[in-house]
């Protein structure tokens, strides 16, 4: 159990129309940067995790790897975490609940799980979709503190099902109990526009791939109340090594490593 329930206090900050940022770190040194930058939560990130262990991203961890990932970035700030759990780690709706159990024993805030049947991309069929986040949210709601559930519609990322489709899981989850709703990268801000009026609970954005280039305040206009980043801050390393190894290597050129931070500033954030 963590050393305090950080259940509550990550509850109160899914605001609609107030959105924080889910900060997704990949270590403890990420984790106490953001931090220190103002983060009011930190997010584990399945495909930054991996790629840390020089792994692809989508259904390449095991949920103990993921705990013990989740576990490190718990003990490096006093913010509340929240895991990246994909799909839950496996398809029966108990594998579902002994994952919320386990990750509440690890210190988490709250978990994700999505629809899609990994380490294939295909989703799960509608009914034992909704009774896997049934049966999380009844573990959720049997544990001693608080914890939030987030559901996931991946399909919709996925291309596997269009909007009405989302918009059926979404509420499904929803009737079901799951504390916010999710559903990554809809086609257009109308659509997840859609999604915010028409799901009470809280929803999460994502802000990677076009969404990236839409402000806080325009995210908060839709209802949004909490805003993710998934692996795109870790991806945006990888730009830095591959510029700068491509630099460096075709070329004979280091001035891409005069940007680099200086020591003086990451010593004082990770002290």
């Amino acid at each position: 159990m963590p050393r305090h329930d950080p259940g509550p206090a990550f509850r109160a900050l899914h605001q609609p129309g107030n959105p924080f940022i889910l900060a997704n770190a990949w270590d403890q040194g990420s984790a106490k940067m953001l931090a220190a930058l103002g983060a009011q939560a930190i997010g584990t990130s399945s495909g930054a995790q991996a790629f840390t262990l020089g792994r692809p991203d989508q259904g390449t961890l095991s949920r103990d790897e993921a705990l013990a990932h989740a576990a490190d970035l718990v003990v490096a700030t006093n913010l509340p975490v929240s895991g990246d759990f994909e799909n839950g780690f496996g398809e029966a709706p108990e594998t579902c609940a002994q994952t919320v159990r386990l990750a509440a024993e690890a210190g988490l805030a709250g978990i994700s799980i999505e629809d899609t049947a990994l380490p294939a991309d295909c989703a799960y069929d509608f009914d034992l979709a909704v009774e896997r986040i049934r049966a999380a949210v009844d573990a959720a709601r049997a544990l001693p503190r608080d914890f939030v559930l987030v559901a996931r519609a991946d399909g919709i990322l996925q291309g596997q099902y269009d909007i009405e489709e989302t918009m059926k899981r979404l509420k499904a989850f929803e009737a079901a109990g799951a504390d916010c709703l999710y559903a990554p990268l809809p086609k257009t801000m109308a659509d997840l526009r859609r999604i915010c009026t028409e799901i009470k609970a809280p929803i999460n954005a994502l802000a990677a791939g076009p969404y990236a280039r839409t402000s806080r305040a325009q995210f908060a206009a839709l209802g949004v109340a909490r805003i993710s980043l998934g692996a795109a801050l870790a991806r945006l390393t990888h730009r830095a090594i591959y510029d700068a190894g491509q630099a460096m290597f075709d070329c004979g050129d280091f001035s891409p490593l005069a940007g680099t931070l200086p020591a003086s500033i990451t010593d004082k954030m990770l002290g």
